[in-house]
C-alpha cells in the first residue's frame, strides 16, 4: 500500500499528462505532492524525509518547468532526486556505525555486516543508474516515451532490483535463522 502511496503523485500525472498536456501535468504532480505532504503530516504527524526531498525538488524543477514552459527542468527532477538518494546511501558507508541500508532494514532483518554493506553499495549503485537511465530516455526519445518510462519503466526497474535483492538476501536470511533457531532434542 505505501508503495502505491508513494507513486500517487507520478500516477496523477501520467494520467493528467495522457488527457491534457505536460504543463498541467506538471501542475497536478506539484498539488498531488504537497497533498501527499500533507496528508502524512495530518495522519501520522510526522513527514518521510524522502518525501519532504521530493515535495521540495517537485516545487523547484515543476515551478521553473511552469515559468519557463521548459519540459527540461522536470525531466531532470528524478535524475536528481535518485542521485541525491545514490551520495547519501554512499556516505552512510563513511558516517556513523551501520549503513542506511542497515538503519532502515536492521530491525526487520539480521544480516552479517559484509552483507549490509554490499546491499547498501548495491542500492548506491541502483540510484546512480536510474539518474543516467533517466538522462538517456529523457534527452534520447520523445516526451511521450519518457512520461511512460517515468511511471512503468522505473517503477518496473525498481520492483526487479526489490525482487532481486530478495534472492540475494534469501540465502542470508536462511542461514542466520538456521544460526538461531535452537537444537531440537
Amino acid at each position: 500500500m505505501k508503495f502505491l502511496s508513494d507513486l500517487f503523485p507520478v500516477i496523477l500525472f501520467f494520467i493528467a499528462y495522457k488527457m491534457y498536456d505536460f504543463y498541467v501535468a506538471t501542475a497536478v504532480i506539484i498539488v498531488a505532492t504537497i497533498v501527499q505532504v500533507g496528508y502524512n503530516w495530518f495522519r501520522y504527524r510526522k513527514v518521510e524525509k524522502m518525501h519532504l526531498v521530493t515535495l521540495l525538488l517537485v516545487l523547484l524543477f515543476g515551478g521553473l518547468t511552469l515559468y519557463l514552459q521548459d519540459p527540461l527542468f522536470l525531466k531532470w527532477k528524478p535524475t536528481v532526486v535518485n542521485w541525491l538518494f545514490a551520495i547519501v546511501f554512499f556516505g552512510s558507508h563513511f558516517i556513523g556505525n551501520r549503513t542506511l541500508v542497515e538503519r532502515m532494514m536492521g530491525k526487520s532483518v539480521a544480516l552479517p555486516v559484509p552483507v549490509w554493506s554490499r546491499l547498501n553499495m548495491a542500492w548506491t549503485l541502483f540510484f546512480v543508474a536510474m539518474g543516467a537511465i533517466n538522462l538517456y530516455v529523457a534527452f534520447s526519445f520523445s516526451e511521450d516515451t519518457w512520461v511512460n518510462f517515468k511511471l512503468f519503466g522505473m517503477m518496473g526497474m525498481t520492483i526487479l532490483f526489490i525482487i532481486l535483492q530478495a534472492f540475494y538476501l534469501a540465502k542470508y536470511i536462511s542461514e542466520v535463522e538456521q544460526k538461531t533457531t535452537p537444537e531440537e532434542s
